[in-house]
């Protein structure tokens, strides 16, 4: 079985999004300016959060990783989507397989708690105000990012290393335009109950643990902004909270959509939509939402194209 593996399963072939000729080109192009606006946003907001003076706060820093893993893991799966509707056939290398679901699982998780830590941030700035700075010191807010990226990087390769040590069929087309876990066991000739049962338990640890904090930190954050006086200090403290709530409305959302509806009503399609969306769309969207909705994010892109402009004129 190690040489059936070895031989016939040198590589994988990708189904994509679509097999209609006809809509490759125009695929393309919606996707590449999708991607690359995505890229823009990202790293624009990275540049951005680390080198304006006003922006070097705990919300920031978090806002600067959760920029990071959105350029992660959109480019982990948008540049290869992007080749496969130039190619005749979507093929992908076995061991980048791999390498690509271990990154896409590190990335997913990390967004993840990284929203669930911009919630606890938001409620210790609202509900403890006068504390804020020694609760949420610089100590304090690279532990949470530390926390994150390490548990996720354990997670990830522990599901990738499972499931690529275990026995492939001679079929190897994934019905996926990546290399999605759940699709790749429904490959495997060994036995799955395993690797089901740990992606099982990761999974609804991951979503309930990191959606609870969010939940909790939001409900503390609305009873504390009920027994505000001031409608100026409602709002102002609502305003805060808004970017943040739009982000993760949208994200898990789309995921809940994914993995929580049920099994009669599952339909590939319907999920390659959902994963096109959380993996193209958020990230492109997510610092459109900042920018927009965030008025210290807007005068930092004004002071910074003004130096540019003062720079080259």
């Amino acid at each position: 079985m190690e040489k059936l593996n070895q031989t016939v399963l040198s590589e994988f072939i990708l189904m994509g999004i679509t097999d209609r000729p006809e809509l490759q080109a125009p695929l393309f192009g919606l996707f590449l300016i999708i991607y690359m606006t995505s890229v823009v946003g990202n790293l624009g907001m990275v540049i951005l959060t680390k080198v304006d003076s006003r922006l070097q706060t705990p919300m920031y820093f978090f806002l600067r990783h959760l920029a990071l893993t959105d350029l992660g893991y959109s480019t982990t799966v948008g540049p290869k989507m992007l080749v496969n509707f130039l190619v005749d056939q979507n093929k992908i290398l076995y061991n980048f397989c791999a390498i690509q679901g271990a990154f896409y699982i590190m990335f997913i998780i990390s967004e993840l708690f990284i929203l669930a830590a911009m919630s606890y941030d938001r409620y210790v700035a609202i509900c403890n105000p006068l504390l804020y700075t020694v609760i949420m010191s610089k100590k304090a807010c690279w532990m949470l990012v530390a926390i994150s990226y390490i548990y996720s990087t354990f997670v990830s390769l522990l599901v990738t290393i499972k499931i690529f040590n275990l026995s492939f069929c001679g079929y190897n087309v994934i019905r996926h335009f990546y290399c999605d876990c759940l699709c790749l066991i429904s490959l495997l000739c060994s036995n799955t109950r395993e690797i089901e049962l740990i992606i099982l338990i990761f999974a609804g640890f991951n979503l309930i643990s990191s959606l609870l904090i969010v939940l909790v930190s939001y409900l503390l954050i609305l009873t504390a902004i009920l027994r505000m006086n001031s409608d100026k200090g409602r709002y102002r403290a609502f305003s805060t909270c808004g970017s943040h709530l739009t982000v993760v409305a949208v994200f898990y959302g789309t995921l809940i959509f994914m993995y929580v509806q049920p099994e009669s009503s599952h339909s590939f399609d319907a999920d390659k939509v959902a994963s096109i969306f959380y993996t193209l769309i958020t990230p492109m969207l997510n610092p459109l939402i900042y920018s927009l909705r965030n008025k210290d994010v807007k005068y930092a892109v004004h002071r910074l194209w003004k130096k540019l402009c003062n720079t080259f004129s």
